[in-house]
């Protein structure tokens, strides 16, 4: 299990106005209790440049991949996903997959934005498909995703990308905020609680199918290379995000940190609030829970093992020889 200390992830509820979601992160932060080993990150200088923002030129080492339909209803929450890009204090760049989306309808700000790059799919192939086809194409150490309604926090990327530069872990995560239609923001409670977590270990705080998911994977910032040997977003139709969290949270070590870094927009566009989504949620859930416990077991079983001694090994290639 983890050594982590537990966090006291309960609802923090506030009316804010839109430009005042970097004070609600500051004060879920201040009211959140630390541990040694993951203190609170600190408050970001911005007098480096003009409104905090870093010279386009400087090479990025952080990817946000984004994958989109494009829906008029949603292009308003796309163009402000962007501007909270804009907002972050370290360098970075976006791609933006379309899944089977017309470009033409790209955002015009994403279009002007050299650190935006546009990748259309020929033909719709779901967001799991979408996300690892983006994947694919990241040179960036590090990678994280957002959905194309919802915004990152001012300092999202920055005390992420601190953490895991300092401490060698393959990921680290802040935590979430709902964001409603009147303003308000409530801290969403993460089951799995702050501080290191072991391989593995994020899998124990999922009790059942129907409980709480312990991680979302828009908390998570990783490396790249941990991602792709995860296998990226499961083939499922939904829920695929479970197996990408799953599987780097099992392969390697890592660290979620009391600090909000993204904001849930709750609306009635979402897919989670479509009449289709529970048809298979209950399924979907179940292989995801499976896949993690699964998983966890044998990579267990895997590094519990004894090699076999370089003796016995030259015996067995020279007796697969002689046959």
């Amino acid at each position: 299990m983890t050594s982590a200390t537990p966090c006291n992830c309960r609802p923090l509820v506030r009316t804010w106005a839109r430009t005042d979601l970097a004070a609600f992160a500051t004060a879920v932060a201040e009211a959140l209790p630390t541990t040694a080993m993951s203190p609170t990150p600190a408050r970001v200088s911005r007098s480096h440049s003009p409104g905090g923002s870093l010279p386009r030129h400087v090479r990025p080492e952080i990817t946000i991949v984004i994958a989109t339909q494009l829906r008029p209803e949603r292009l308003t929450y796309l163009t402000e996903l962007h501007a909270s890009l804009t907002r972050q204090t370290v360098p970075w760049e976006a791609v933006l997959v379309l899944d089977g989306a017309d470009p033409t309808h790209v955002p015009a700000p994403l279009r002007a934005d050299s650190r935006v790059r546009v990748l259309p799919l020929p033909r719709p192939v779901g967001a799991a498909a979408a996300r690892n086809l983006g994947l694919s194409t990241v040179s960036t150490p590090y990678v994280c995703y957002s959905d194309d309604d919802d915004l990152l926090s001012d300092d999202s990327l920055d005390v992420r990308y601190r953490r895991i530069t300092e401490t060698g872990l393959g990921w680290v995560a802040g935590l979430i905020a709902d964001l409603h239609p009147n303003g308000a923001s409530t801290l969403w409670h993460c089951p799995a609680p702050a501080g290191i977590h072991q391989p593995g270990d994020v899998t124990t705080y999922w009790s059942s199918p129907g409980a709480q998911i312990p991680m979302c994977q828009t908390m998570l910032l990783a490396r790249t290379s941990l991602i792709v040997a995860a296998g990226g977003h499961g083939g499922l139709p939904q829920g695929e995000d479970l197996i990408m969290v799953t599987g780097v949270t099992s392969l390697a070590a890592g660290e979620l940190i009391p600090h909000v870094v993204y904001f849930y927009r709750k609306h009635p566009g979402q897919m989670t609030a479509g009449p289709d989504f529970q048809s298979l949620e209950e399924d979907i859930r179940r292989f995801a829970f499976e896949h993690g416990r699964q998983l966890r077991a044998t990579l267990s079983d895997m590094r519990a093992a004894k090699p076999a001694t370089p003796c016995l090994q030259r015996e067995s290639r020279l007796t697969r020889i002689q046959a």
